[in-house]
């Protein structure tokens, strides 16, 4: 037998004429699944109390967001420009005091800033230029996007801030200046479902307080909430379609998911955007006219930004359903190991090179055989688990974070790579040491034991480090939340946040398996049998 085809043939023979073989791949896949679906169907939705909607509402584009904030606004139509003077900007950290008055502490993702929205609904269409406590000016659009201005310190007395924003039909520009004469372009974002009667006014939020606990197993963390408060001076608007409170798009008055309280005699509304109680109750806005124009006091709590993991209550991500992978690759890595030392232990291996002389070959065809068996079991597992699991939390009324269809694909494509790699590390390191205890050993210990410590034991630098040199570095593949600079949040490895992205994490299990399989192939030519 000279052919490699016919040797994949024969070694897929051996493979799917061993009972034990088949069994166990059939049983790694049934662990997979019953331990996603055992989770899911243990976790229940705790309920928002206090929300009008169990679970974030979704911005542009599906993503999951936190929009709560103190929305000093009015009608703005197609065209027009925002200008305001921020004077100060002072923050409190609550709870952090017997009393609970808090503390004074501006949070570094406190913003403050002109805005112009779809609507007074969560989620809908918006850009801001901003000030914040401690990144500068900020012009931020739809959640997701970011863009740095001049780093500046908070606005105070001494050191005030301009802010302008200006609407050219869907194209709002974000500027800011020292002075009010010596303007500097912060950024620029198109909005195509902007409608032609938008809301325009001031805005304040601050984000909650995060702090950590690092400790020898692990850390955790907690948060309080926060309250910026900003004076705003110096406010024009100008351009056409700006007058009265009514304004039309169907957002005047409360709006959708907001309360609103109406300043009738300047054509202000201040507005809670979110419906948060916890946020509607550090928020608060005053106004009074001077000589030199209107002047605002607003304070606000929450946040305008993505959600992140850890933020969204009782909230699951898709790659959950999928914490029994670590299960079935212990059966998988038991089948890739013995799938060459059984030969070994039996005396077989001495037929297999008398059939087949090229050893190299040899390994070839076991390296496809049982790579190609255990995906079609990762891929089937993958499948049937986020099926099963989704429905299931879905009707246990847990909120899902959504995911795009490529990302769901790359996490079920991904988990099998994961478990083939996993089946092919075994049989390299099975080749090395002819004994299936020491190889199944190996495998778990440099695959499995790294990616459970990572996740319940180690501090996050070392869980870190872990995930970006040992083969664990593969589970990044399952990833699917997303960490963003401009959201303060704890990103470890056991929040789902990975060090490495999800392919590059896949390439670490790639390069330990072909290093492997390198080494087992130059012994397996060297030796007698």
């Amino acid at each position: 037998m000279n052919g490699f085809p016919l040797t994949v043939r024969a070694e897929w023979t051996k493979l799917r004429t061993v009972r034990g073989w088949v069994l166990a791949l059939v049983a790694a896949l049934v662990v997979v699944v019953g331990i996603g679906y055992a989770s899911a169907d243990a976790t229940r939705s705790g309920g928002c109390p206090g929300m009008k909607v169990c679970g974030p509402p979704k911005g542009p584009g599906g993503v999951a967001v936190v929009d709560d904030f103190t929305f000093v606004q009015r009608p703005l139509g197609t065209d027009g420009t925002l200008t305001a003077r921020i004077t100060s900007m002072t923050g409190r950290i609550a709870a952090r005091t017997p009393d609970g008055t808090g503390t004074p502490d501006l949070e570094a993702w406190a913003k403050a800033g002109l805005i112009v929205k779809a609507g007074t609904a969560p989620g809908s269409t918006y850009a801001a230029v901003m000030v914040t406590g401690s990144h500068g000016v900020r012009m931020q659009s739809d959640f997701t996007h970011d863009t740095a201005g001049p780093e500046v310190a908070a606005p105070s007395a001494a050191a005030p801030r301009w802010l302008r924003l200006t609407r050219a039909g869907s194209t709002l520009t974000g500027a800011t200046s020292p002075d009010g004469t010596h303007w500097t372009t912060v950024g620029t974002a198109t909005l195509p479902d902007l409608p032609a009667t938008a809301r325009v006014g001031l805005f304040v939020t601050s984000s909650a307080h995060m702090e950590v606990d690092r400790h020898a197993l692990g850390s955790s963390a907690m948060s309080a909430p926060t309250r910026a408060t900003a004076a705003f001076d110096r406010v024009t608007l100008s351009g056409g379609g700006t007058g009265g409170t009514g304004g039309s798009g169907g957002t005047g008055g409360s709006g959708t998911g907001g309360s609103s309280t109406a300043q009738a005699a300047h054509g202000w509304q201040t507005t809670e955007v979110g419906g948060d109680p916890l946020s509607a109750s550090l928020s608060a806005a005053t106004h009074r006219t001077t000589a030199n124009g209107e002047v605002f006091s607003v304070s606000g709590s929450g946040d305008i930004a993505p959600a992140v993991g850890g933020q969204v209550f009782g909230a699951r991500s898709i790659e959950r359903g999928l914490a029994g992978t670590f299960a079935g690759l212990l059966v998988v890595v038991v089948v890739g190991s013995s799938f060459v030392t059984a030969e070994y232990r039996r005396g077989l291996i001495r037929t297999t090179l008398a059939a087949q002389p090229r050893r190299g070959q040899v390994l070839a065809a076991k390296a496809v055989v049982v790579g190609a068996a255990a995906f079609a079991v990762g891929l089937a597992a993958s499948v049937l688990t986020l099926v099963l699991t989704l429905h299931r939390l879905r009707s246990n009324g847990v909120f899902i974070l959504p995911a795009s269809f490529g990302t769901e694909t790359r996490v079920v494509v991904g988990t099998a790579l994961l478990v083939a790699l996993a089946a092919v590390l075994a049989l390299a390191v099975g080749t090395i040491l002819r004994r299936a205890t020491g190889a199944v050993t190996a495998v778990v210990a440099g695959v499995v034991l790294p990616y459970i410590l990572a996740m319940t034991a180690l501090p996050d630098a070392a869980a870190d480090w872990v995930l970006r040199v040992t083969p664990a570095a593969a589970f990044a593949i399952q990833q699917t939340t997303l960490r963003y600079h401009q959201v303060a949040n704890v990103y470890a490895p056991s929040d789902g946040y990975y060090p490495l992205p999800p392919w590059a994490g896949l390439a670490v299990l790639c390069g330990w398996t072909a290093v492997v399989l390198a080494v087992a192939y130059a012994l397996l030519r060297r030796r007698d049998t």
